[in-house]
């Protein structure tokens, strides 16, 4: 499975340098310059992990609010959007954490298509280049995502879409390593399989059978 994007620009370096330098002073308005740069796309990988726009709002609060008081922390050693994307997926998995609908997630070996039998689905891949489907594909990726349980859906838009490393996902998750990828990899099959579902070309008709 490709790895997904988010496909927005990101702020340039010169940008994140200036800003930085503005927090650590403590100056007017740098905390608004901040949030001018990285507010949506830190909602939108809030809103991938958490699914609910209340939390993500939450979120989005949270992390600048880390990011503000922890400034005298960023050494320079990644870049700074990486890292204020790291604070945001911590504060998001913790949201996770706190909810009450702590549970078993329904998602196990069984419940999807074994990659052994992956020849059984929809072939889609083919069909990923056609423009016509680039905004259907879109919107059927988003609700695949939304579909998968919270905790599966937090380590495949940590892997997926924001290309962290499992060692990263691990650290920010509490999970082994070997859990990300178990997770990863089941949550892949899951997509997966609902794309092919979502994808599939209509059956034909009587008429067209003919």
């Amino acid at each position: 499975m490709k790895e997904l994007t988010l496909a927005d620009p990101r702020p340039g370096a010169d940008c994140d340098a200036d800003v930085v330098k503005a927090l650590r002073r403590q100056e007017i308005g740098s905390i608004e310059a901040l949030m001018a740069l990285y507010a949506d796309r830190v909602y939108r990988l809030a809103m991938r992990i958490t699914g609910s726009r209340p939390d993500a709002e939450e979120v989005v609060q949270d992390a600048f609010w880390t990011v503000v008081r922890r400034i005298e922390m960023f050494r320079g050693d990644a870049a700074f959007g990486s890292w204020l994307y790291r604070i945001t997926a911590n504060c998001a998995y913790e949201k996770l954490r706190v909810r009450a609908r702590h549970q078993e997630s329904s998602i196990d070996d069984g419940s999807v298509m074994r990659e052994g039998h992956a020849a059984q689905w929809q072939d889609w891949s083919a069909r990923i280049e056609d423009p016509a489907l680039q905004v259907e594909l879109r919107h059927v990726l988003i609700a695949a995502l939304d579909s998968l349980p919270e905790d599966y859906r937090a380590v495949v838009v940590l892997r997926d879409v924001e290309g962290l490393s499992p060692q990263d996902v691990s650290e920010m998750t509490g999970l082994s390593v070997a859990a990300v990828k178990g997770r990863t990899h089941r949550a892949r099959l899951a997509l997966r399989k609902r794309l092919g579902e979502d994808l599939a070309d209509p059956p034909l008709s009587h008429h067209q059978r003919v």
